[in-house]
């Protein structure tokens, strides 16, 4: 089964990803919207220019970027529509 509009090639370049209709907020039980991506890799098992991307509403970007900066491993938060916060 494929999701529309999304090839996984897409998703290997490390590039911010653009924002999916259905994107929601990546923090457990939430179902909002979410309007910003943060960027992050855990250094022990990714390259350092690798990232990963976690999605967030307006009401968890500060709790899930907290979390991520606390582990050191944030590295940047942007807009889904890929501009820097």
């Amino acid at each position: 089964m494929s999701t529309p509009g999304f090839n996984i090639f897409d998703s290997l370049t490390g590039a911010p990803q653009q924002a999916a209709e259905s994107t929601v907020c990546s923090r457990k039980g939430c179902r909002e919207a979410a309007e910003w991506q943060l960027l992050w890799n855990n250094p022990r098992i990714h390259t350092p220019e690798r990232r990963k991307a976690w999605a967030a509403c307006s009401a968890h970007v500060d709790w899930l970027q907290d979390y991520l900066q606390v582990r050191g491993l944030w590295k940047e938060t942007v807009t889904l529509a890929g501009g820097a916060s």
